[in-house]
């Protein structure tokens, strides 16, 4: 993924991740979390196959409404960002 969103090895991936993608991993992340409490899961085994088996729901109902997640532009460098906000807040508060 990170070659695909041209990401360099020592900055993380979750910096560059369009929303749509930090959202599905989000529900397929809770869709575990509730799972996990409803059929009461235990040990590693277990709740990895649920996980694995959320991801692949969502990523599914991705694809049913034509989207790859690895075909999806990446995000606004996260620390990129960050340097522009902190310098527009300064010239408002000095301006």
């Amino acid at each position: 993924m990170k070659e695909r969103l041209k990401v360099k090895e020592n900055r993380p991936l979750a910096d560059f991740l369009p929303t749509l993608t930090i959202a599905a991993k989000n529900l397929a992340t809770e869709m575990t979390n509730y799972n996990v409490e409803q059929k009461e899961l235990y040990g590693e085994e277990p709740i990895t196959d649920e996980h694995v088996q959320n991801n692949s729901s969502v990523r599914e109902m991705l694809g049913q409404r034509g989207i790859k997640p690895e075909d999806l532009p990446p995000a606004e460098d996260l620390k990129k960002l960050e340097r522009r906000v902190k310098r527009d807040e300064k010239k408002l508060m000095d301006g």
